[in-house]
């Protein structure tokens, strides 16, 4: 189990990383919430950790399995779930999967941050207070617009028989652009355990330059209008801006502990990389699920873990990574390359997070050898591989979320902490900018700020100004499983690319470019009569 605190609260009110029931009504205790930041950060609490359940599993499974970086299987029928993840690998996603079953939670997060917003106002609380709830909203508004495209501005409560519309994407763009300027004077500069897993200056400009590099992506007339090739991007420069603001205030770095440990199950505030988190902890704060559906389907009953300890609940193996995706982690040297399993898988001691000498073995006893191609039995949607070891067998993966019996067995809810926003992004993307025609700033290159991400990591060095393709290789690299891969795919031209060679029985994945966004599930449909489904999904 993994203590992080948040905050230290006067007179014995402590809030824990993992706490968002504090079992303590402050209603009762106060008339009107006092100015100070016990009362309000009480209040808090349930917005800033809404998204933990959905970041946890769902909202993983949809990032992660529609981009080249990983791909579902199912095991003789096993984990087919009615195609949800699946569909998601073939981008033939439909209004009924679970994969995307979580609009809801952002837009009862906005409600939650105007609730707050409303009740601190009318207390005459600091507006410093009421950023953070703006802050949160913001970014709730940012994840609903890159997934759904037009979206509703919940910039007030909604009354009860209001009828809530969906903006276009573009008014929303420009929504969250507007209120994270406003509030950045407001949010507090502090990093440190206090402000861990907050909204805080450096949160939301880093937000900031998430929506100014996919600027042309989320204005264009259409979402299968925008073309990587000839898009322009007006707001490079701002971008750079805010990479510069981050980087000068030199309170965040690329870390002094090795790659590995930055996202394993005793990270938190102290990781020097980690803009903003989502913290998790195995009993006080779950949904961190990544460790199910990546671990090797038969660990829990392996004569020998590659994880250095015997699980004591089974694990979904439902998400390898593609072929293309581990191909990626073979430059001579680099740490990263540590976290893949492929080939012949070794056991990894818990402690240093390291593979040993020692061979993982299968619960027969034999040595557990993964391939990278993956051969189906059907050319079908099931992606099925066979309910077997050759089945299970097939397709790399990796222990970047590394797993432990402790955090794994309480409902299989880990302890491994998720970024979101990490100081290497900002360094890729001030290169990236400039590489797409942004004003190099403070002496920088695209060449220096990629070589920095390459050093520590003890990759070998570039001797030239990086491609593009040479940076979305590198972010591949960099951010396997941290959800931004979809997301850099559409802004590269990517997305629609046919990312499965080496499979033997693919179907054919629905490469139409409406399908850059998801469809609005149909239980949203349901309580918004009035909304249309998005274009492309209207069967």
């Amino acid at each position: 189990m993994k203590n992080k605190f948040f905050m230290s609260l006067a007179g014995g009110l402590l809030l824990l990383t993992g706490c968002t029931d504090l079992n303590v009504d402050v209603d009762s205790l106060y008339t009107k919430y006092p100015n100070n930041d016990i009362a309000v950060e009480a209040k808090m609490a349930d917005v800033y950790y809404q998204l933990r359940g959905c970041f946890g599993r769902r909202y993983m499974e949809a990032q992660e399995l529609s981009s080249d970086e990983y791909t579902a299987v199912s095991y003789g029928g096993g984990w087919y779930d009615n195609g949800a993840y699946a569909h998601p690998s073939l981008h033939a996603y439909t209004k009924d999967d679970a994969t995307i079953d979580w609009m809801g939670e952002l837009m009862s997060g906005c409600t939650k941050a105007n609730t707050v917003i409303r009740d601190l106002t009318n207390d005459g609380a600091d507006e410093k207070y009421i950023a953070r709830a703006r802050a949160m909203r913001a970014f709730f508004e940012f994840v609903m617009m890159d997934c759904w495209g037009d979206a509703p501005i919940m910039d007030h409560i909604v009354a009860k028989d209001e009828v809530l519309e969906r903006s276009p994407r573009a008014k929303v763009a420009e929504f969250i652009e507007s209120e994270l300027k406003d509030i950045i004077p407001l949010l507090t500069d502090e990093v440190s355990a206090n402000t861990y897993g907050k909204p805080t200056k450096w949160m939301a400009e880093a937000l900031l330059v998430k929506l100014c590099i996919n600027w042309p992506v989320y204005t264009a007339a259409s979402v299968d209008q925008y073309d990587a090739a000839t898009a322009k991007n007006e707001k490079l420069d701002e971008c750079i801006k805010y990479c510069d603001d981050i980087i000068n205030s030199k309170k965040f770095n690329l870390g002094s502990v090795p790659y590995r440990k930055k996202f394993s199950y005793d990270n938190g505030c102290k990781i020097e990389d980690f803009i903003y988190a989502l913290p998790y902890d195995t009993y006080t704060a779950t949904g961190m699920q990544y460790g199910r559906a990546i671990t090797w389907k038969q660990a829990k009953d392996a004569a020998k873990s590659y994880y250095g300890m015997k699980l004591h609940n089974s694990a979904g193996g439902y998400v390898t990574m593609t072929p293309e995706c581990a191909a990626l982690f073979s430059l001579p040297g680099d740490e990263r390359n540590q976290l893949i399993l492929r080939d012949t898988v070794h056991v990894y001691d818990p402690t240093t997070q390291l593979p040993t000498k020692e061979v993982a073995l299968d619960k027969a006893g034999n040595p557990i050898v993964l391939t990278s191609s993956i051969t189906l039995k059907t050319n079908d949607e099931h992606l099925d591989v066979g309910d077997n070891v050759n089945g299970y067998n097939q397709g790399n993966r990796n222990v970047k979320f590394f797993v432990t019996d402790d955090d794994f067995k309480n409902g299989r809810n880990q302890s491994n902490d998720l970024p979101i926003f990490r100081y290497a992004d900002i360094l890729l993307e001030k290169a990236e900018a400039i590489t797409r025609g942004g004003k190099a700033t403070n002496g920088d290159t695209p060449q220096s700020l990629f070589n920095q991400i390459r050093s520590y990591v003890k990759a070998p060095v570039i001797d030239h100004n990086p491609s593009l393709k040479e940076i979305l290789d590198e972010r591949g690299r960099e951010f396997l499983g941290e959800n931004w891969r979809r997301n850099d795919m559409i802004r590269f031209g990517t997305f629609e690319g046919q990312f499965f060679p080496h499979y033997t029985g693919f179907p054919t994945a629905n490469f139409d470019k409406t399908h850059r966004i998801f469809p609005v599930h149909k239980d949203i449909l349901n309580v918004n009569p009035t909304w249309k489904q998005n274009p492309g999904y209207e069967k």
